[in-house]
């Protein structure tokens, strides 16, 4: 895949900001003149394109869009789509913020402070098969441990107790949830009982607790 001119790379753009994907387009195309670049700015989108076709070579993925916050998106992802590399785009560059992302199977990470030439670097790194980070930041502090072992239990749920999970933190009743996956009550019933006994909590407010607490000081004061 080194040869953008000889191989068509398929590359899915998620970020509800359209200027900056204007700017990842412009990277992505430069490197790879026959890209082929999707465009999509909301979790939803991102779920429905993929459920039609997952035959994309990279997603990059903003951690924060309509119907995905936090680190959700790039749970889903990773648990649904194991083979498709995730690189993680955030206004957010705190270290430990891309220690998380790479802890959960994120493949990379961009700064949207990064130049349009790292952009670029980023992309063809992890296309070639490897991972990605600023070069300036420094990823050996460590996380405390009971935010170690929340994400460590996050990453045993399947891609649909991510989106019960991610729906139960928009605070969406069980009724509501059934809705928009189309299936029974029961069936969601039976999704939060698996998130709670693999959470290690009683109740769907202390699972919402518990992913919020991952984030607490994450999204503080910065804009991912």
């Amino acid at each position: 895949m080194a040869d953008g001119t000889a191989n068509v790379v398929r590359l899915l753009i998620a970020d509800d900001h359209p200027l900056f994907r204007g700017a990842l387009r412009e990277a992505v195309s430069a490197l790879y003149p026959a890209s082929e670049i999707v465009e999509v700015g909301t979790f939803d989108e991102v779920h429905a394109l993929l459920e039609q076709e997952a035959d994309f070579d990279l997603v990059l993925l903003d951690l924060t869009m309509p119907g995905a916050r936090g680190f959700s998106g790039l749970l889903f992802l990773r648990a649904q789509y194991g083979a498709l590399p995730v690189v993680v785009v955030s206004g957010n560059e705190e270290p430990a913020v891309i220690r998380r992302c790479l802890d959960l199977g994120a493949s990379g990470f961009i700064p949207k402070t990064l130049p349009v030439a790292g952009m670029r670097e980023a992309v063809a790194a992890v296309l070639a098969g490897g991972t990605w980070v600023p070069s300036d930041v420094n990823l050996a502090g460590k996380g405390d441990a009971e935010t170690d072992a929340v994400i460590a239990r996050l990453a045993t749920l399947t891609p649909q107790q991510v989106r019960v999970l991610m729906m139960l933190s928009e605070g969406r009743l069980n009724k509501q949830i059934a809705y928009e996956l189309s299936v029974s009550e029961a069936t969601v019933k039976a999704h939060v009982s698996a998130i709670l006994q693999k959470l290690g909590v009683e109740s769907r407010t202390q699972a919402v607790i518990a992913v919020s607490k991952v984030e607490t000081g994450l999204w503080t004061n910065s804009q991912a």
